[in-house]
């Protein structure tokens, strides 16, 4: 592969130590160690803390004909529950590391164990401590999912260096494969690695060569392609000028279990609980629900708001006087900076921040748009911005001049988790279809923000925020609060 740009981990076959297969069952097989540690450490140290001294009293079965140790009974369960973990494919390589499939096994293998032990139980008259169990399953489910966490951040960690990746063989158009050799080079904890493209006779590569993606020849030499090239997976990045069945072909052609096929939808930005999978006359639709803004998730979402952003006044309520004081006497004006924003339905509003600027800062706007050196072509904005104060650099960089906006969630101007509220003149500028934004409340952190802040052009800032409209879901916005707090822990460039 013929390596263009610069930011790209060249990898050799050394590096990739042993290929995809080698390291995923070195991973399984470290994944199986620590789960049997975590159960035993789990199952017995409940057996001992919540039995003690009598730890060692006896079980019985079938109303007290067979006689077991409660050290006995737990190597049984701990062995169940592996068995249980192991029937469920929780180490599959097709789910590990990425996506929260892996977790969802973890915890359903551990709930239906527990509830055959709980229907055995019933059925041979076997007298447990309840709190044993009740303690173990929770506990045990947690320690699990813990030590998974962990894996994939090392995971990810030796993905940064250009190890565990997937070989990525992409087919398709140049224009479709060059913007999936982005977006995989973007995501590089994903775990895939492009290393070359199949493409439409007569197409020009030129889009693929910008990326630094070599063509290997066309549709005809994907199989030549993946057995030259040590290919893991085939990648089609769109179908369109395939000739009809050239899909199917190539799934013939992989080797099964070792090699596998992905095909990237032409939609994009929908979330997995809107996209169904209905057959119809033998062919497998996508069906993919219109996004719709209920009245319960609206609920849901304002009474979230209420309660955190109020409980967060409250606790933080010494950080946020000793904030005020310091911006108060370390330069001349109010201590909050008042912004017109463009709110939910295109209402303006008020957005509060802490003053981190000059008072005369909008006034020198227009003279520094030329030097402007972050941002996009929408969002102004600069790295050493020369209105910003000393104290203002500071709470910039921890995001700490952010926070008054806590009142504006609590009027319900504002939410915890949405879109960045726009200025009007930004507003002008926009797009019809980026009107969308305007369909849920802006928000004090979002999806964009999370993804590359100042970093990001205007298209794909736009294309973050409508995916979080069309897709809005609580758990989504969980982890895009969490994403923050990783954020401000290791800061960057913040939003204006």
């Amino acid at each position: 592969m013929t390596v263009v740009s610069t930011d790209r981990v060249a990898i050799t076959p050394e590096r990739r130590s042993g290929g995809a297969r080698a390291w995923q069952r070195r991973y399984a097989l470290g994944l199986f160690v620590t789960d049997a540690l975590a159960l035993v450490w789990v199952v017995i140290g409940t057996q001992i803390g919540w039995l003690g001294a009598h730890s060692g009293a006896d079980v019985s079965v079938a109303g007290g004909n067979v006689m077991l140790s409660y050290t006995t009974f737990s190597v049984f369960l701990v062995l169940g529950w592996l068995a249980a973990l192991a029937l469920r494919d929780t180490r599959d390589p097709r789910i590990i590391t990425v996506g929260w499939e892996e977790y969802r096994r973890v915890v359903e293998a551990s709930v239906r164990f527990f509830g055959i032990v709980a229907i055995v139980a019933v059925i041979f008259q076997i007298n447990l401590s309840r709190g044993y169990l009740l303690i173990s399953l929770p506990a045990g489910v947690l320690v699990l999912l813990a030590t998974r966490w962990l894996w994939r951040q090392w995971v990810n960690v030796q993905r940064a260096q250009g190890l565990y990746l997937s070989r990525v063989l992409l087919v398709g158009t140049p224009e479709a494969s060059a913007h999936f050799a982005r977006e995989l080079e973007r995501v590089r904890w994903a775990g895939y690695l492009p290393v070359g493209a199949c493409v439409p006779v007569g197409t020009d590569p030129a889009a693929l060569a910008d990326e630094g993606i070599e063509v290997f020849g066309s549709f005809d030499d994907i199989e030549r392609v993946v057995q030259a090239r040590d290919v893991d997976t085939v990648l089609v990045t769109g179908s369109d000028l395939m000739p009809p069945g050239k899909v199917r072909e190539i799934s013939w052609m992989l080797e099964q279990g070792r090699r596998h096929l992905a095909v990237a939808p032409t939609i994009a930005d929908v979330a997995g609980p809107r996209i169904r999978m209905r057959p119809a006359a033998g062919a497998p639709l996508i069906h993919v629900e219109t996004p719709r803004f209920s009245y319960g998730q609206r609920f849901v979402k304002r009474a979230a708001d209420i309660v955190v952003s109020a409980l967060a006044i409250v606790g933080l309520s010494p950080l946020l006087i000793a904030l005020a004081v310091i911006v108060k006497a370390t330069s001349k004006g109010p201590i909050l900076f008042r912004q017109t924003r463009v709110g939910r339905k295109g209402r303006e509003f008020k957005m509060l921040k802490f003053r981190s600027m000059v008072v005369d800062a909008e006034a020198q706007l227009a003279a520094l748009k030329a030097m402007a050196d972050a941002g996009n072509d929408v969002m102004f904005k600069m790295r050493e911005d020369p209105r910003v104060t000393r104290v203002g650099r500071v709470m910039r960089r921890y995001s700490l001049d952010e926070l008054p906006q806590l009142f504006n969630v609590l009027c319900g101007q504002m939410s915890l988790v949405g879109p960045r509220p726009p200025l009007p003149s930004e507003v002008v500028e926009y797009a019809d279809h980026v009107h969308r934004r305007f369909l849920v409340q802006p928000g004090i952190t979002g999806l964009w923000q999370v993804s590359g802040r100042s970093t990001l052009s205007w298209e794909e800032t736009v294309r973050l925020d409508l995916s979080y409209v069309d897709n809005w879901s609580l758990v989504g916005d969980l982890i895009i609060v969490l994403k923050t707090g990783r954020a401000v822990l290791a800061p960057g460039d913040t939003a204006a």
